[in-house]
C-alpha cells in the first residue's frame, strides 16, 4: 500500500503539522497574555486559575503551513481557507471580547455558505442504512448549511474540560484518514486535510491536555468543528464517507451531548446558546472527580464508535449495526450512572407544574 500523499509521507505531514502547532502554541501563548485573551474562573468553569486561550489560532497557523506544503489549488479548497478565515476571525474577537451568540451563529452560516455555494460542497444524496435518499439542489445545500453549522457548534459545546475538543477531533481525523487508507483513497483531498488537521490537532494537544497550559476557545474549538464537516463533505463526494451515518457515528457523544443541551434548555424556556455546567463531561466529572479519568473515557467511547464506523466502510453492515447497538447500550447505562437524565425529567416536571 503507498503511503504517499501528492507526492509526501503521510507520516511527514503529520509530523510537520504536529512540530509546527507545538511551537507555534508556546508563540500564541505569549500573545494571548499581551492582549489579555483568558479564560477567568467562574461557577461554571473547572479551572481554578486564569488560562490563556486563543490556542485555536496555532492550529490554524499549523493547518495553512500544512495546506502550503503538501495541498492543492482549488475553488473547493479556496473556499475552504475563505470559511476557515471568518471562523478563526469570528473566534478571535470573541475570545478577546464576547459576542452575541446571534452574531458568532451568523458568521458561522456566512461561512458555511461560502463552502456551499462558492465550493459546491454539499450532500448532493443521503445514504442511511442502504437507504439512499435524493434532494433537490436548493434542499440538499441548506441541509450541508445545517449540517456545518451543527457540527461547528457541537464541538464547541463539548470543549469544557481539557484536552476534550481537541482529542474527540483528533480521533475523528484518525478515522478519515484510516478509512482512506483501508480505501486506498490516499490522494483524495479530504484525506490530504484530515492528515493535516491530526497533526496539527494533536501538537495543541499536547500542551492541552490536562492540567491544561493553554485552551484553544472559540477560535479552535469553532474551527475544528468547521474542518470536521468541511471534511465530512469532501469524503461524501469522493466515497471515502460512503453513508451519512458514519461522521454522525464518529461523532456520536458531541452531538448526543449537544441534542441533550438543546433540549435542557428548552424545557428550562432558555436560550439554546444559554452555556451551563449539566453536560456529558461536567456529570461524567461528577462521577470520577477527575477531568483527566473523564476525557479518557469519552475518548474510548468515541474510538468504539470510529472503530465501528470503519467495519461499517469495510462492508460488515449488519455486524456493525450489532455492535453499534452494544455500543449504544454501554453509554446509555453509563448515562444512567449520571443525574443527566433525571435532569431532564426534573426540568420536564417543574415546567408542567407551572
Amino acid at each position: 500500500m503507498n503511503l504517499e500523499v501528492n507526492g509526501f509521507n503521510i507520516y511527514n505531514i503529520v509530523l510537520v503539522t504536529f512540530v509546527a502547532s507545538f511551537l507555534l502554541v508556546y508563540i500564541v501563548k505569549k500573545i494571548a497574555i499581551k492582549i489579555n485573551a483568558m479564560d477567568i474562573p467562574n461557577e461554571r468553569k473547572v479551572h481554578k486559575v486564569p488560562i490563556p486561550r486563543l490556542g485555536g489560532l496555532a492550529i490554524f497557523l499549523a493547518f495553512l503551513l500544512g495546506y502550503i506544503l503538501y495541498g492543492t489549488v482549488s475553488t473547493q479548497m479556496l473556499s475552504v481557507l475563505i470559511g476557515g478565515f471568518i471562523i478563526i476571525l469570528t473566534g478571535i474577537v470573541d475570545d478577546i471580547s464576547p459576542m452575541r451568540a446571534r452574531v458568532k451563529f451568523l458568521c458561522q452560516i456566512i461561512a458555511s455558505l461560502i463552502v456551499v455555494l462558492y465550493g459546491q460542497l454539499y450532500f448532493s444524496n443521503i445514504t442511511i442504512l442502504g437507504l439512499n435518499i435524493v434532494f433537490p439542489k436548493a434542499i440538499s445545500m441548506f441541509l450541508s448549511v445545517v449540517f456545518i453549522v451543527a457540527i461547528i457548534n457541537a464541538i464547541n459545546l463539548i470543549d469544557g474540560l481539557d484536552g476534550l475538543a481537541s482529542g474527540v477531533s483528533s480521533i475523528y481525523f484518525l478515522t478519515i484518514a484510516i478509512l482512506g487508507f483501508v480505501l486506498n483513497r490516499f490522494g483524495g483531498l479530504d484525506v490530504v486535510l484530515a492528515l493535516i488537521m491530526l497533526g496539527s490537532t494533536l501538537g495543541f494537544l499536547f500542551h492541552n491536555f490536562p492540567p491544561a497550559k493553554i485552551f484553544m476557545g472559540d477560535t479552535g474549538s469553532m474551527f475544528l468543528g468547521f474542518m470536521i464537516a468541511v471534511i465530512a463533505l469532501l469524503g461524501y463526494k469522493v466515497a471515502t464517507i460512503t453513508s451519512i451515518i458514519i461522521p454522525i457515528i464518529i461523532l456520536f457523544v458531541p452531538i448526543f451531548d449537544t441534542l441533550l443541551a438543546i433540549l435542557r434548555r428548552v424545557l428550562k424556556n432558555e436560550s439554546i446558546g444559554k452555556p451551563d455546567k449539566e453536560h456529558l463531561h461536567h456529570q461524567l466529572l461528577k462521577m470520577t472527580s477527575s477531568p483527566t479519568k473523564t476525557v479518557l473515557i469519552i475518548y474510548f467511547i468515541n474510538i468504539l464508535f470510529s472503530a465501528i464506523s470503519i467495519l461499517y466502510v469495510l462492508g460488515d453492515n449488519k455486524v456493525a449495526i450489532i455492535l453499534y447497538m452494544v455500543v449504544m447500550v454501554f453509554f446509555l447505562f453509563l448515562l444512567l450512572k449520571t443525574n443527566i437524565l433525571f435532569e431532564l425529567k426534573s426540568k420536564d416536571k417543574r415546567k408542567k407544574d407551572e
